[in-house]
Order: structure tokens, then C-alpha cells, then sequence
């Protein structure tokens, strides 16, 4: 076996064992990803979750792809996703080639749907996920094709590990990149709510945490764009693991 394979297996080992040891005798659970998760689960319901596993959680929302990033390098106990894991690992895989995605193991905890949403002055209350679709393909790009103002459709989206713009393009567009002309990527969930909010032309995808109570109308479609919601082990999850990813499906049965 080459030299580098041995020193990356070594080390894989060594940083394995230390999370584990020390997820089982520490009474924190360090949780890292995806704000859906944190906003939508883990912080609402945090004390109930800590009550029901016997474990105190850190939670630090990053998105989904710097929550896997941190769990791959040893920065955390588990990671939050909010798209599926083989999507994220293809993600993951064409920046990082080489980490051990094959120890990667999902849990699922929930699930909630993707707000679609709108500026409040754009006349447009329902559109189906077909023409959804074809706005992200860029083959409808203003809404008079939609019933809406003579105004450019931009489709706004969080970029750079943003577990619903993974959601939206893995289930709508097979996993690729919208080639819309006029999309717009934000950099963190809220930021999109904002744009939301000021651009008479958006067209948003959300959190529906986020998108409840907003300057912002929220689109009926003919059928949901699902999130699951996982937390996510590397290797084996030890018992402590267990005993949080339990009590957040208990708590997520119970309240959502």
C-alpha cells in the first residue's frame, strides 16, 4: 500500500476514535450544517431533545456542505443535512477528492417542505413545479408568461452548500445548476428572504421557518419540493450519537 493511503488511513482512525471517545464521555454533543435543520428542529426543541438523550448539544448552523466538511475533518460529533447525502457527497467529491465519504452514514430526523415565494406585489398566487422547472431551465423567463407583471423572473437562491438549493436542483433538475439568465445566489438564507422582500421580480426558495411572518407571499403548488431532514455520522454512530438522533426523531414525531 502507498505510503500517502497509509498516513490518510491512520489518520482517518486516529480522528475517528477521538470523536468517539470523546462523544461518549462528554456530556456535549457538538452538531454542525445545515441552518434548515438547526431553524426548522434542533433549536426550537433543544431542551427537549437534551432532556430525551441525556446529552447537551452545541449547535452551529453553517449549511449543509460546511457541516459535512467539519464532520469529515473531526470538527464535530454529527452534521446537518437537509438534502440527501449522496447529492451532497457529489458536491463534496468534485472539491475534495480523496475524504472518506464512504464512512459517511444519514439518519433521517424530519421533514419539511420548500417555501416558494414571491414579492407581495406580484399578482401570481400558484404556479406547478412543471413551470417551476421551466423558469430554472430558463425557458420562462418573465412573469406575463405566468399570469404575472411584465417584469423579469429571478429565481433566488443560497449558494455555496445551501441544502434547499440542493433540494430544489436535485428534484427538479436532476442535480444541475439552474441556467437561468437572471438567477441570484445570496449567501445565507436570511439574506434571501431580504431580497425577497425588495425585488418585484424574485422568485424564492426558502426555508418555511424563515419565510413565515415575512414581507414575502408563499406560492400553492400542485405538489411539494420535500426537504428531509438528517443528521449524519462519520462511521458508526456511538451510543451517545444514537441516544440524539433518537430523541430528535422522538421530538420531531411529537411537534411537527
Amino acid at each position: 500500500m502507498p505510503r500517502s493511503s497509509v498516513v490518510d488511513r491512520l489518520v482517518f482512525v486516529v480522528v475517528a476514535a477521538t470523536l468517539a471517545s470523546s462523544a461518549a464521555a462528554a456530556d456535549t454533543i457538538l452538531i454542525q450544517g445545515s441552518t434548515s435543520v438547526a431553524r426548522r428542529l434542533l433549536e426550537p426543541h433543544k431542551p427537549a431533545i437534551e432532556a430525551k438523550s441525556g446529552h447537551e448539544l452545541t449547535i452551529i448552523p453553517n449549511k449543509s456542505t460546511p457541516g459535512l466538511i467539519a464532520l469529515l475533518e473531526g470538527r464535530a460529533h454529527l452534521a446537518m443535512i437537509s438534502s440527501s447525502l449522496e447529492l451532497e457527497k457529489a458536491l463534496l467529491q468534485k472539491s475534495l477528492p480523496g475524504m472518506h465519504f464512504d464512512k459517511l452514514k444519514a439518519f433521517e430526523v424530519s421533514r419539511t417542505r420548500v417555501a416558494i415565494i414571491v414579492h407581495r406585489a406580484n399578482p401570481v398566487r400558484s404556479l406547478s413545479l412543471d413551470q417551476i422547472k421551466q423558469v430554472l431551465l430558463g425557458k420562462l423567463d418573465n412573469w406575463t408568461s405566468l399570469g404575472g407583471p411584465s417584469l423579469p423572473i429571478r429565481a433566488v437562491l443560497v449558494g455555496a452548500g445551501g441544502g434547499v438549493t440542493t433540494a430544489v436542483e436535485g428534484q427538479l433538475l436532476d442535480g444541475a445548476q439552474t441556467p437561468a439568465r437572471n438567477k441570484i445566489y445570496v449567501r445565507t438564507p436570511v439574506q434571501l428572504i431580504q431580497v425577497v422582500e425588495q425585488e418585484p421580480g424574485a422568485l424564492g426558495f426558502a426555508q418555511v421557518a424563515l419565510a413565515q411572518g415575512r414581507d414575502v407571499v408563499e406560492l400553492a403548488t400542485d405538489r411539494p419540493i420535500e426537504q428531509i431532514l438528517y443528521l449524519v455520522t462519520m462511521g458508526e454512530p456511538t451510543s451517545a450519537m444514537l441516544s440524539v438522533i433518537n430523541a430528535t426523531r422522538a421530538v420531531a414525531a411529537a411537534k411537527m
